[in-house]
């Protein structure tokens, strides 16, 4: 096996900086949207706790609550397993180019898929995160036009 020089790997090592700081940046939307899953879940135990207090009005409407912030947690649990997923697969490609410099491989095809599966990832992350931010100020919407006095103007539309 034919060892590569350096000047062989450097447009490796060029090349890998790109995945590389895709990781990074994927590192900060999961830190983002961790923040947003805590803050899901600290809201709900807070709605649990109102829960055992409320008359059966109020019962009703934080139960409303709950479901939707049951099926937002579900949703940004779906969008970082999909930007985790985006980060692993990027991860890997780093490994599958310099294997392939090493071994003076042709795998074009096992690199084209690894981006493919980071960027497709990332994308579907992305657009459920999204769906998440909607959801949340369709359901502060609902939150909001139920403490409105009922006949006032609705600043919220």
């Amino acid at each position: 096996m034919m060892v590569p020089s350096v000047q062989e790997l450097i447009p490796v090592l060029q090349t890998a900086i790109g995945p590389v700081i895709l990781i990074s940046g994927i590192g900060l939307l999961l830190l983002t949207m961790t923040n947003r899953l805590g803050r899901a879940i600290d809201r709900a135990r807070i709605l649990s706790a109102e829960l055992l207090i409320a008359d059966a009005p109020g019962r009703a409407r934080i139960g409303r609550q709950l479901d939707i912030l049951w099926a937002r947690a579900r949703m940004i649990r779906l969008s970082i397993s999909l930007a985790a997923i985006s980060a692993l697969s990027a991860a890997i490609l780093v490994i599958v180019l310099f294997v392939t410099a090493l071994l003076s491989a042709n795998s074009a095809w096992l690199i084209a898929a690894m981006f493919a599966t980071c960027m497709a990832s990332l994308i579907g992350s992305l657009l459920v995160f999204l769906h998440d931010i909607n959801q949340s100020l369709a359901a502060l919407k609902l939150e909001l036009e139920g403490a409105r006095p009922p006949g006032s103007d609705s600043r919220w539309g």
